[in-house]
């Protein structure tokens, strides 16, 4: 069922219209549904570009500190934790700002994967030339993992470094470190 607010003003004023439409979504019998939302962002963000740049300026120089989607990874995972109903605090453009937010924000290591999620692999070799060659903040020097979610079926969803955008991919494509679950996710 959707609900759709008509503001057109031949049809009522605006005042009683969102007063109606707030007494419709009040309606016990409908309750937000975070988990399949979820899980639709997540599928849904496969082939986006809106991750892919993260504008910083430093020394008076605006700078892309996610390198047009080469190393923006935790900003993708991050952004849709926190557009699901704030199952984080807020966005990070490092793999230890998330999993920092994540500890924080309830999200605890499961031992199996699960549908919805994160996933944190280890860093790989040529990640960590990578890193190294394109960020100079100096918190960041230990941040060579990469993370993502599982979406069931041996399948996960994580930033491309080679398209710069989020893809489809086995979730054993590489070592997995670590398994995470918020609560809030159970149906």
């Amino acid at each position: 069922m959707h609900w759709v607010l008509d503001l057109n003003p031949g049809t009522g004023t605006i005042k009683n219209k969102i007063k109606n439409y707030k007494k419709k979504m009040a309606d016990p019998r409908i309750k937000f549904d975070l988990f399949s939302t979820y899980i639709a962002t997540i599928k849904n963000s496969v082939g986006t570009k809106m991750f892919r740049n993260i504008y910083v300026i430093e020394n008076k120089r605006r700078r892309d500190v996610a390198k047009n989607g080469r190393v923006s990874c935790a900003a993708f995972v991050s952004s849709v934790l926190v557009i699901s109903d704030n199952l984080i605090k807020s966005s990070h453009t490092t793999v230890k700002g998330l999993l920092e937010d994540m500890r924080e924000s309830g999200w605890h290591k499961i031992d199996k994967p699960k549908k919805g999620a994160v996933l944190v692999w280890t860093p790989l070799k040529q990640m960590e030339d990578l890193s190294k060659d394109i960020i100079s903040f100096p918190w960041e020097n230990e941040d060579r993992w990469h993370p993502g979610f599982y979406v069931g079926k041996n399948t996960a969803i994580s930033n491309n470094s080679d398209s710069g955008t989020p893809t489809k991919h086995p979730w054993t494509y590489r070592k997995v470190d670590s398994i995470w679950w918020n609560d809030r996710l159970n149906n």
